[in-house]
């Protein structure tokens, strides 16, 4: 049954079943309303004279005013700014309220949807969360990589995600196996880094990883899959002077990090796309995107902030 507001007869309505002994669910049930809607009704507008109805309407209509009164035309300008930078509505919802601005999330998407009802492409950046097809432990026939240490070796610490410096690897491919992005996240602050090589050859890929790291002052933990792109673990771990393991075969949840990043990235570089024409622009423009976007599983703080120390900067007016 779907929630209505009550009208003014109702509420008399409510007052005289109420004289008449009636209970909270009969009266819901003459009503045409859910019993929890009379509920609410008299635990809000009941007082030392009982249930008054006509105070009960005057309040919920002026809650109601007030309600409208409070997203400004310039609020939902800033909602669509931040639609438009890729925020998800619950993102900007909660990093509004920090500002003291109050907006729900479901506000949000019913104004999108209304949005494209008009003909407006706001809709077109909210992210379209597919089934994945879950992969089946087997064999794994792609031979063994030289050196490598398990993942059962490497520090607790790195799953506690209690410090910053611990990185996880992967590729991304493009159609027809088209150009490759290698994608790092770090586990703590989810801050990304992707550049795009041409082929899966481990030289490539070892080099584009030790550019991406190259920066960072301390790199602790670096983790992958069992592909052969990462046959030159031991070059990696010599440039940045780093712990480089490796995932059990056919276990991407030991690296849930960059798995979930990269389904992120995959609304910028869809499946259907020739990799190997991305620009160091689009690059750019892409690692923005995600680092600058506040992620629920940092209390709606952003990548950048946490990777970087730095504090939540208010909204600009």
């Amino acid at each position: 049954m779907n929630y209505t507001q009550l009208t003014y007869e109702q509420r008399y309505q409510i007052k005289a079943l109420l004289k008449m002994g009636h209970s909270k669910t009969k009266i819901a049930e003459c009503l045409g309303v859910h019993k929890s809607t009379i509920g609410r009704e008299l635990k809000r507008n009941r007082g030392k004279r009982g249930y008054r109805p006509k105070q009960a309407h005057q309040y919920s209509v002026h809650k109601r005013k007030r309600g409208k009164k409070r997203i400004t035309r310039q609020t939902w300008e800033k909602v669509e700014e931040k639609l438009r930078e890729d925020w998800s509505p619950e993102q900007i919802a909660e990093r509004f309220k920090r500002e003291g601005i109050r907006i729900s999330h479901e506000y949000i998407y019913q104004y999108v949807y209304a949005n494209k009802r008009t003909g407006g492409d706001l809709w077109k950046h909210l992210r379209c969360q597919k089934k994945r097809r879950k992969r089946l432990g087997g064999q794994d026939r792609r031979g063994k990589i030289p050196n490598r240490v398990s993942i059962e070796k490497r520090p607790g610490v790195v799953d506690a995600r209690s410090r910053l410096g611990d990185w996880e690897v992967d590729l991304i491919v493009g159609r027809g196996r088209q150009g490759v992005m290698v994608t790092l996240t770090e586990r703590k602050s989810r801050f990304t880094l992707l550049r795009k090589v041409f082929t899966k050859q481990a030289d490539q890929v070892a080099e584009a990883i030790i550019h991406l790291l190259g920066w960072v002052d301390d790199v602790k933990t670096i983790t992958a899959d069992n592909g052969k792109e990462f046959a030159q673990h031991m070059l990696i771990s010599h440039h940045l002077n780093v712990d480089f393991y490796f995932a059990h075969p056919y276990s991407s949840w030991e690296r849930g990090t960059n798995e979930n990043t990269n389904g992120l990235i995959r609304q910028y570089l869809p499946k259907s796309r020739n990799l190997s024409t991305v620009t160091a622009q689009e690059e750019t423009m892409i690692m923005d995107r995600l680092n600058s976007r506040p992620r629920k599983c940092l209390d709606f703080m952003t990548p950048f902030e946490v990777f970087f120390g730095h504090h939540p900067v208010a909204l600009t007016t």
